[in-house]
């Protein structure tokens, strides 16, 4: 227990201490107008306190990735703790600062022009077609998934749910920011909080045995920690569908210096939540082999309603249906309204009009329709890598920002360098990818990394020199 709550103190001296670094290498300044102020259409500009809008962005990049990706990574055993924990401080806050902070220094556009201006036109391209896909099969999922839920729980006909959620989701995407999502993200976001400072307390009063830090890999089935463990928990270390996120709140920032609690605050509040997730799903069931044969009989969700049930009574077992069906559903129409913005920027069409929002979201829906209707077992398993890739992306990106403006770009360059090893390595390896032999994959992870490493210091130097 003693890893648990040292873990939970560096993540909130995370905050503190290295996200004023992070900030003060960014060279935040308040005189500065925000895209909320300048740029309000009433639509998606729209300026909001930083307590409702850190609400919202933290809602945005949890759902339930914090909470399924923990628990999935805690078969790994306390290893998972220091991914979360070092992860969240030094990759993800990172990455979700500079995704947040560059679009608010850029008009608030979306992750794919961030990365066209300091990456090239060739990568802006590619980020535009990869995002959009991306952002659409996320929602088309957490259409089927809650969906899904709802109809065990209710036994309402499956095409009348997916409906009624499309209809949603649709008014999501279309209606300006603060009359739907500015309204009620709030309450779901202060609901998943409580819930796992709920779970966090129920497991230290009750007594239950969270494991101390160990570096023996102590997955059941014998799965390396390395690259799969750095995939598996995303939401809740460092995640790519973060960036897509962070560009809708930044049009709704009023002054640079929010930054930090909006972007860097939420991901260390994702990292705590996951934190909590991990020690539970690792003491609950009495260590990893539990764990695997609860996660085997009925999944993560049986996982999350098993603990909150036990440790929190009825209130636990709302709290638990609440997240496992309103988290996904809160992530997927902010997937769908982040596919929207990004089409528009790619296609410099302004959002002001409530007709030019339908031309874009209609057609967007009724792709994401038509997938509902086809087996995504294969296709998702793709997402995780997908999502780290992007991740990888943003960071070469941010790196590159500070490049030019002559600052410290090894807060970016670190972890961009550490995940480009671990999503080639992970391709190369996984089932769904190359299936090569682990310690061949590394290696060529690892020199992919390094090549990366040498273009991006060439690239640099090339820079200096110009300038």
């Amino acid at each position: 227990m003693i890893t648990f709550f040292i873990s939970i103190i560096l993540l909130i001296a995370g905050y503190f201490i290295y996200g004023n670094v992070v900030e003060r290498v960014f060279k935040v300044n308040d005189q500065n107008e925000t895209p909320a102020i300048s740029m309000q259409d009433g639509v998606d500009y729209i300026p909001m306190s930083w307590p409702r809008i850190f609400l919202i962005q933290f809602l945005n990049i949890a759902g339930l990735g914090p909470i399924f990706g923990a628990i999935a990574g805690a078969l790994w055993g306390p290893a998972a703790f220091l991914w979360i924990v070092f992860g969240s401080i030094f990759a993800g806050a990172v990455h979700d600062y500079f995704s947040g902070m560059l679009s608010l220094r850029h008009k608030g556009t979306s992750v794919s022009e961030i990365v066209g201006i300091y990456l090239g036109d060739v990568a802006k391209f590619v980020m535009r077609i990869f995002s959009v896909v991306l952002l659409v099969l996320v929602g088309v999922v957490f259409v089927m998934g809650p969906a899904g839920l709802l109809k065990n729980l209710t036994g309402l006909d499956m095409d009348l749910l997916i409906g009624i959620i499309i209809i949603y989701y649709l008014l999501a995407t279309v209606l300006p920011v603060d009359k739907l999502i500015g309204k009620i993200y709030p309450i779901f976001g202060a609901s998943l909080l409580i819930m796992a400072v709920g779970i966090g307390a129920g497991i230290v009063i009750k007594g239950y045995h969270i494991p101390e830090l160990t570096f023996t890999n102590l997955h059941p089935k014998g799965t390396p920690i390395f690259p799969f463990l750095f995939i598996t928990i995303a939401c809740g270390a460092i995640s790519g569908f973060h960036a897509t996120q962070s560009p809708l709140m930044a049009r709704c920032v009023k002054k640079e210096s929010e930054g930090r609690k909006v972007f860097y605050g939420a991901m260390i509040s994702e990292g705590i939540i996951a934190l909590i997730w991990a020690a539970a799903s690792m003491a609950f069931f009495g260590g990893t082999e539990g764990l695997a044969q609860i996660l085997g009989d009925g999944g993560p969700g049986v996982v999350v309603n098993e603990i909150s049930r036990t440790l929190l009574g009825t209130v636990g077992g709302i709290l638990a249906v609440l997240g496992v069906v309103a988290c996904p559903i809160t992530s997927g129409d902010t997937a769908f309204r982040s596919a929207r913005l990004v089409i528009a920027d790619a296609l410099n069409l302004r959002q002001d009009k409530k007709s030019n929002r339908f031309y874009i979201a209609i057609p967007l829906f009724a792709i994401g329709v038509l997938l509902t209707r086809i087996d995504f077992g294969i296709v998702w398993r793709y997402f995780a890598w997908s999502n780290q890739t992007l991740a990888m992306i943003m960071l070469w990106a941010s790196s590159t920002y500070l490049v030019k403006k002559g600052r410290n770009h090894w807060i970016c360059t670190i972890p961009a360098v550490f995940m480009t090893a671990v999503t080639t390595s992970y391709i190369l390896q996984a089932p769904e990818g190359f299936k090569m032999v682990a310690q061949v994959s590394n290696m060529i992870g690892i020199v992919v990394a390094i090549i990366f490493f040498g273009l991006f210091m060439k690239k640099g130097k090339n820079e200096k020199a110009s300038a």
